[in-house]
């Protein structure tokens, strides 16, 4: 996925009421940007990182700029727009970069199912095969030696989807949580037990139902963002 027009470089200031963040531009003027991430971004907007952001400016727009990159001390880029990970997760599927999610003929958006209420966001479908419920979950909290770690922020809702998705497997079709690691600094996934102990118990129950989890790492650089590897699940 590139981005179109480039991005925008700037200083974060702050980011506050989950949805803003204040940042300092290139030319010194300092400017209010939409924030596209619920979570609590931990890492990843601390004041004076470098931050990079989309300029679509638009009379249906209440902010002209979108935060989309956090540049890392160590120089590392990491995707904090949430909104993203469904089409990159797309995206690397129609290439064939996943390829336990090849072969189905068809792809549907936020399709209806489940006890709960919920909403897939993805529905793959094939004729010669049970319908596969794909669940995107956006991944940018990290710590040390390469670990990343969902959720990161307590998540009713993702403990949710994963007692939908046992439910599918219950009733004899395909159910997989993919994790878009929007980061280059990862060499596996985790659950945050610490963070979310409740999630992580679900998730392990999940996985022992039949629930399959598949994790994706990132290439991002200012110009574009493209999943690209596979990256292990671990759940000790």
């Amino acid at each position: 996925m590139n981005f179109d027009p480039p991005l925008v470089p700037g200083r974060l200031e702050r980011r506050y009421k989950r949805f803003l963040a204040d940042v300092t531009l290139a030319d010194g003027s300092t400017i209010t940007a939409h924030c596209p991430n619920t979570g609590s971004m931990l890492g990843v907007a601390e004041p004076g990182q470098r931050v990079w952001l989309a300029h679509r400016p638009s009379p249906t727009r209440k902010y002209a700029y979108a935060w989309e990159l956090t540049e890392l001390a160590a120089g590392t880029l990491v995707g904090v727009n949430t909104h993203l990970s469904n089409a990159l997760v797309r995206e690397a599927i129609v290439a064939g970069a996943i390829p336990a999610l090849s072969g189905y003929a068809e792809i549907q958006a936020e399709a209806r199912y489940g006890k709960e209420g919920s909403r897939i966001d993805l529905l793959l479908k094939s004729p010669d095969r049970p319908d596969c419920y794909v669940e995107v979950k956006n991944v940018t909290a990290a710590v040390q030696d390469g670990i990343a770690l969902f959720p990161d922020a307590v998540s009713e809702r993702g403990t949710k989807h994963l007692r939908e998705l046992m439910g599918v497997v219950a009733e004899g079709r395909r159910a997989v949580l993919v994790f878009c690691v929007q980061r280059g600094d990862v060499r596996e996934v985790r659950p945050a037990d610490g963070i979310d102990p409740a999630y992580g118990r679900t998730l392990r129950e999940a996985l022992s139902s039949g629930v399959e989890a598949i994790a994706c790492g990132a290439d991002l650089t200012p110009g574009a963002v493209r999943l690209s590897h596979l990256l292990p699940v671990v759940c000790p």
